[in-house]
């Protein structure tokens, strides 16, 4: 099925098309609009016909005239929609390896994305054009094992072959991870062999393989083990080998937000795949990124440009609102990705040389007299588990006769206040009284409420029972009940009784259950959709979960998280996805709870230290691999950006290390 935007033009005529152009240049000024609409609506086979017309007609050069009639950002784009894509691509490389410095995203995105025949092409076209050998000009300006990498692919000979042997998907994951994770160093001409040579569905497989016997996906261990440029360009291959269109809406999404847009990656990419996999890209944009590319481009881009761009864009999927093959087979490899049991870890440990007793000493030094040392406090209660950290209280106060909470109150102020305050309470206390805080006084807070709710397991909702009862004289359940209503007060009260289902998967149920959620028509009194939800989200394991989501997609097509933004809103809505994603990956689920609460003006002082303080001991070392997947840059980078002093101090601690 071709999946492209522009399609070749019905009842297409070269020399009217060259005719229409010349008329459109002729004479003062130009008239753009009729330039773009006739070229972005031509296929590039249909443009070539058109230079060949023209020059045959008018004796001049059509890409010469455009130049000239053309300006800025929308002539490149133009400009570019007229060569042939082997050109198109030898162009940007010739651009990005020319004068001083050297454009090694281009490289990286061009030679890790395009398959054996479109390299083949290139290196002809780069030839026949610049009367070079592009090999020997990218091994000239590049060094090192990036170098190394980029000469495999510029050979244009991965496998093909889909017949795939078990054995040896078996032998690479194994030798890839002895190369990397197991080795000292690491064997950087194994990772090139493997990447830049096996087939798509072999390196697929392997990668699967990987994650089971290494626990972590590959991608994570790029990152541990190689750097720079190198490093850049084999997360490159690994994202095509994946899903060439998730790859290439990640670029497009990174060229165009926060401030200024990158361009030329925009006109690259909108050129180069707009006979190729558009649609699917832009399927992938709008589930991944929960707006369509259309939109993105409209309200980043402005004049003739951005129409050009949105023409080859081919359409709004926020208008159209539906999901698609390509964004259900990222969305369906992401289950099967959670499903494989990858082990927790915090960043805080019980500290080997305990002594609650040299402990209380230090903490009361650290506070008598004028002053207080904030850095002493840090470095003793970042750096112990929660049960040694009860402990020093008892240790305080028989020594002392002092309640160090109290102490602690009164010497320390603002967020590392409430952040050391929030150690030395037990998990379940801490998160009963961020519950408390949620929903006393004027207004509830459903955001905190939802995120405790829906992430924390039967053991722990029933500790937080009795913590809340015991600090409030009163019951979760009751209080959760008259300060919220409707659905979502029920979802609440469910997930309160910490009673959902401990057992495996059960393959029939589990269609049975995806039949449930997917049937749209079912309007049965006490039946409704928000009621058939809350019966199997609320009640069911997690493993169970995870293949209700697989069979949901088999069913329809659709991701389930997609199904409940189009059809419920509100708390509701936020509360069945906070409980799908708590499902499918719940250190992603905090990553991006986290990178929200620090990005743009602002931090989220609360969010940020609640998600660091209750994670800490449970899984916050995911949470840490998550967040450099998901954004490209590190926990702990983010934290040292956002905040500072002691507070930036304290948390850095928990945070545990620089990824």
């Amino acid at each position: 099925v071709y999946r492209g935007s522009v399609k070749d033009f019905q009842g297409f005529d070269a020399n009217q098309d060259a005719e229409a152009l010349y008329n459109a240049m002729k004479g003062f000024g130009s008239d753009k609009e009729a330039i773009l609409d006739l070229i972005t609506s031509r296929s590039n086979k249909q443009r070539v016909e058109i230079c060949q017309a023209y020059k045959s007609l008018y004796g001049k050069d059509l890409i010469a005239d455009l130049k000239y009639e053309l300006t800025g950002k929308f002539e490149r784009l133009i400009v570019s929609l007229m060569r042939p894509p082997a050109y198109g691509d030898a162009k940007e490389i010739k651009d990005a390896i020319s004068g001083v410095g050297t454009d090694e995203k281009c490289l990286i995105e061009i030679l890790a994305s395009r398959t054996n025949q479109q390299i083949h092409d290139l290196v002809a076209a780069y030839k026949d054009a610049y009367e070079r050998d592009l090999e020997a000009d990218i091994v000239g300006d590049t060094s090192g094992h990036f170098k190394k990498m980029l000469v495999v692919l510029l050979q244009g000979a991965r496998e093909e072959d889909d017949v795939v042997s078990e054995d040896l998907v078996e032998q690479d994951a194994k030798d890839l991870l002895e190369a990397g994770e197991l080795k000292w160093g690491t064997d950087e001409a194994q990772f090139i062999y493997i990447l830049g040579r096996r087939s798509r569905q072999h390196l697929r497989l392997v990668f699967d393989e990987y994650l089971k016997i290494a626990g972590k996906p590959i991608e994570r261990s790029i990152r541990g083990e190689l750097s720079g440029d190198f490093e850049k360009l084999m997360l490159a291959v690994v994202k095509c080998i994946r899903s060439t269109a998730e790859y290439f809406a990640e670029r497009l999404y990174k060229a165009m937000k926060g401030l200024g847009t990158r361009d030329n990656t925009l006109i690259r990419i909108m050129v180069s795949r707009s006979e190729i996999d558009m649609l699917d890209i832009r399927e992938v944009f709008r589930t991944k990124y929960e707006k369509s590319l259309y939109n993105m481009i409209k309200e980043d881009t402005s004049g003739e440009y951005k129409k050009a761009l949105l023409k080859l864009c081919g359409g709004d999927d926020d208008a159209a609102g539906e999901f698609f093959p390509e964004a259900a087979q990222v969305a369906y490899r992401m289950w099967e990705l959670s499903a494989v049991k990858v082990e927790l870890r915090g960043t805080v440990q019980p500290a080997g040389d305990f002594n609650d007793d040299g402990d209380a000493q230090v903490l009361r030094k650290a506070m008598k007299g004028l002053g207080t040392d904030e850095g002493a406090i840090i470095e003793v209660l970042t750096k112990r588990s929660n049960a040694q950290r009860q402990q020093i209280l008892k240790a305080y106060k028989a020594h002392y006769g002092r309640d160090l909470m109290a102490d602690l109150k009164s010497e320390l102020s603002g967020s590392l206040a409430k952040l050391i305050l929030g150690l030395m309470l037990t998990p379940a206390q801490y998160d009963a009284k961020q519950l408390r805080k949620a929903v006393e006084g004027a207004g509830t807070d459903e955001s905190v409420l939802i995120e405790i709710m829906a992430t924390r397991n039967n053991q722990e909702i029933r500790a937080i029972n009795e913590a809340y009862q015991e600090a409030y004289h009163k019951s979760l359940e009751d209080d959760l009940s008259s300060d919220t209503s409707g659905h979502f007060k029920r979802i609440l009260v469910s997930l309160a009784l910490g009673n959902r289902d401990e057992g495996p998967e059960n393959v029939t149920q589990a269609h049975e259950d995806a039949k449930k959620l997917a049937d749209v028509s079912s309007n049965d009194s006490g039946d409704s959709l928000e009621t058939r939800f809350l019966s199997i989200l609320c009640t069911r394991s997690y493993p169970h979960l995870r293949r209700v989501f697989q069979e949901f997609i088999k069913m329809t097509n659709h991701d389930v998280e997609h199904a409940i933004k189009k059809r419920m809103s509100g708390d509701v809505r936020d509360a069945f996805v906070a409980i799908v994603r708590s499902v499918k990956n719940k250190p992603a689920f905090f990553a991006d709870k986290l990178y929200k609460s620090m990005k743009g003006a602002g931090t989220d002082e609360r969010t940020l230290t609640r998600i660091m303080v209750s994670r800490s001991e449970i899984d916050l070392f995911n949470i840490r691999g998550e967040f450099i997947d998901l954004f490209d840059r590190s926990l702990h980078h983010m934290i040292e950006k956002d905040t500072s002093g002691d507070y930036r101090k304290a948390l850095l601690a928990l945070c545990g290390g620089e990824d």
